[in-house]
């Protein structure tokens, strides 16, 4: 087959794109990173048009990489970093303020006082997330309130909101389309995930106004085409939210299946069918994807900090020069020596979900080197994951044999091995470790035709290597219990404020 399918991958840190063969093997790809900023303490914003500048930078890099024109790609799929908010003048297309992203916690008093005020089980009942600065809903309402003109502007339909995606289909169609789809929307705690609709009563209670909203679509349709930006249009047909992306990606398309990313954070999802279930160990549940008329939904443990960790190291202690250089240093020792470090940078996520919480480390000797932070810091990842499967277990009924694994982390051997000697069980590396972006060309493709169904996809599936266990079941036990008392350190300090 002579075309291709053209994946946007628009993460925290950078924007990537990557062309994919009818093989799903990437022929071609180019990233770019972007700025952080932090205006205060605990504030996370991204510049809205420097997001889109390099997706579609490397969007039109890649496809030249790749020896292509654009009358070669089938169809676009569109993969994004969840529930960072943006807002825009419909008119001009300029967004009013920063995009506020995920990691932030500016509205974290805003969620305390909903909990005070009993909202905790409507918003579980009609959504499945827990009430929480990470998610879209109190930033729009932050926007609305703190811009100046903002809200008149909502009121009277100047204003457009979206998560990452309906941000970029909007540029990518010049301003024809103001689109999200069923898992992005899911992550906004506006959206009943039951009926698929967003919710009347949860838009009164953050007062945003419906006529900002997106319309929401299903994740596999031809929802329109490029204008402009390439030489020829290109049907943009695939959307999914990028833990719902690697979800499919990873062809974790039974219940029961689960998988990890580790990217920025930490995202572990099972599939869990057709019916949502309401998590009782503090989970998540969403929208995995919506193909034709068949909804699958997920449990998901979210995990706010893992490779961000190993920035922190690069940028804010300077004990690496970059980012590949952690695995050398961790190595460097067989153990952290008793060293426990609590990244909660941004809060703790699943199942802890303690918004007050900040990083911790725990254990420091004078004999503590940069070596053991650094074996600390990567274990963390391995220890935050295992609470989420702990927590997966317990809600679904169900043992968990294997775990699939994906994204940059990945590549990292004894992290991996770690890992499964945490877990005790399983952990499988497949070759292609881009399922993010490898789960949206899929769902693009899907609606293409360029796939003619889930079958032809599933036997593409092909594995690296299997992680098993080399250490007892007691001896992960004992490593597990320090880490929840490092944990518990970190909760009291938060506490103590």
């Amino acid at each position: 087959m002579d075309h291709f399918i053209l994946a946007l991958d628009q993460g925290t840190t950078s924007s990537r794109a990557i062309v994919f063969d009818h093989n799903g093997i990437p022929v071609a790809s180019a990233q770019k990173e972007f700025r952080q900023h932090f205006p205060r303490p605990g504030w996370v914003e991204h510049d809205p048009e420097e997001i889109w500048s390099t997706q579609v930078g490397v969007a039109v890099e890649a496809i030249a990489k790749a020896g292509l024109r654009s009358t070669d790609i089938a169809a676009i799929g569109i993969t994004n970093q969840r529930e960072t908010t943006v807002v825009w003048d419909r008119k001009t297309g300029r967004p009013i303020h920063n995009a506020i992203v995920w990691q932030d916690r500016r509205t974290a008093g805003h969620c305390d006082q909903l909990k005070e005020e009993g909202h905790s089980r409507r918003i579980l009942e009609r959504t499945g997330l827990i009430i929480d600065a990470y998610f879209s809903a109190t930033k729009v309402k932050w926007i609305l309130d703190n811009v100046e003109g903002a809200r008149e502007m909502a009121e009277k339909g100047q204003l457009a909101f979206g998560t990452v995606d309906t941000w970029l289909i909007w540029n990518l169609t010049g301003g024809k389309l103001h689109i999200t789809d069923v898992s992005n929307a899911s992550r906004t705690m506006l959206f009943n995930i039951h009926s698929l609709k967003w919710d009347e009563d949860l838009l009164k209670l953050f007062e945003i106004p419906p006529d900002i909203l997106p319309e929401v679509r299903s994740s596999s349709e031809i929802y329109g085409h490029t204008a402009g930006h390439f030489s020829s249009e290109i049907p943009v047909a695939g959307i999914g939210g990028d833990q719902q992306a690697a979800l499919f990606g990873q062809m974790c398309t039974e219940p029961g299946m689960v998988k990890n990313t580790y990217g920025t954070g930490c995202f572990m999802m099972m599939n869990i069918g057709s019916k949502p279930l309401e998590s009782k160990s503090r989970l998540l549940t969403t929208v995995g994807w919506k193909i034709g008329s068949e909804t699958h939904y997920a449990l998901e443990g979210s995990i706010f900090i893992a490779g961000a960790v190993v920035q922190w190291l690069r940028d804010g202690l300077g004990i690496i020069a970059k980012s590949g250089d952690i695995e050398k240093l961790a190595a460097s020792v067989n153990t952290c020596e008793g060293v426990f470090f609590v990244p909660a940078f941004a809060g703790l996520g699943a199942p802890h979900w303690n918004q007050h919480a900040r990083g911790t480390m725990v254990g420091i000797t004078r004999g503590t080197t940069s070596a053991h932070i650094a074996r600390a810091a990567l274990d963390s990842i391995a220890f935050q994951t295992l609470e989420v499967l702990l927590a997966m277990q317990n809600d679904s009924g169900i043992h968990i044999q294997e775990l699939r694994v994906d994204g940059g982390a990945t590549v990292n051997d004894n992290l991996m091995q770690f890992q499964s000697d945490l877990l005790q069980t399983n952990v499988v590396r497949p070759k292609i470790t881009e399922t993010t972006a490898l789960g949206a060309a899929y769902l693009a493709g899907l609606a293409v035709g360029y796939w003619s169904s889930m079958d032809e996809i599933k036997k593409q599936w092909q594995l690296d290597r299997i992680f098993s266990p080399q250490i007892t079941t007691k001896e992960a036990g004992t490593l597990l219990k320090g880490w929840q008392r490092a944990v518990k350190a970190a909760e009291t300090w938060a506490s103590s404020e």
